[in-house]
């Protein structure tokens, strides 16, 4: 059983945090060296996404993936997609606090973990899963991610990963595309 290093202190009722930063062992220095963005109201960037930033909900209809992934992803998370590409969202829709890869590294890293009903870690090592974002809400370069890793995790089952450095907070549009099969959501980046 192959368990990626990074998910190894993952649980289920974790799965925000799971989402979350990379921020272990990152001291203030070196972490948000890219300058936030300003809201004219607070002079700084807002607690929640600005209505401004149409950040994915959960559906009132939610998302239950095909048995035998778990039905919920934890709580403060949902499930956002279909049987044939998914992911786990932060309900407030906000990812914050995410800190650099590496002291020279500008942007802001996230995993972000892909399911697809089928897919077995082991038959593919490294899938064809091709994540890019780009931000709605001022000037950024977009971000492409051409190569994702594969993983395995008991509760989780065979999942997709990939590291997205996102270069600046702001309201970011990301899509995976696995084969043939495309999921778009947007996402508030936020300090």
């Amino acid at each position: 059983m192959r368990l990626l290093r990074s998910a190894a202190p993952m649980a289920l009722a974790t799965f925000p945090a799971f989402l979350g930063s990379e921020m272990a062992g990152l001291t203030p220095e070196r972490r948000a060296v890219t300058p936030p963005i300003t809201t004219p109201a607070t002079g700084g960037l807002p607690e929640r996404p600005p209505a401004t930033c149409p950040v994915s909900r959960p559906p009132s209809r939610p998302f239950v993936p095909p048995a035998p992934y778990p039905a919920k992803p934890g709580e403060g998370a949902f499930w956002f997609g279909t049987a044939k590409l998914w992911t786990g969202l932060p309900v407030d829709g906000a990812w914050r606090g995410l800190g650099h890869y590496s002291p020279t590294t500008p942007g802001f890293r996230q995993k972000i973990f892909w399911w697809r009903e089928g897919y077995y870690w082991l038959a593919d090592p490294t899938p064809e899963l091709k994540v890019t974002g780009r931000r709605l809400d001022g000037p950024a370069p977009p971000f492409v991610i051409p190569r994702a890793t594969n993983g395995y995790k008991g509760d989780l089952k065979s999942f997709m990963l990939v590291g997205a450095d996102i270069p600046t907070y702001g309201c970011w549009e990301i899509t995976g595309q696995f084969k043939w099969d495309k999921l778009t959501f947007v996402i508030w980046v936020g300090p």
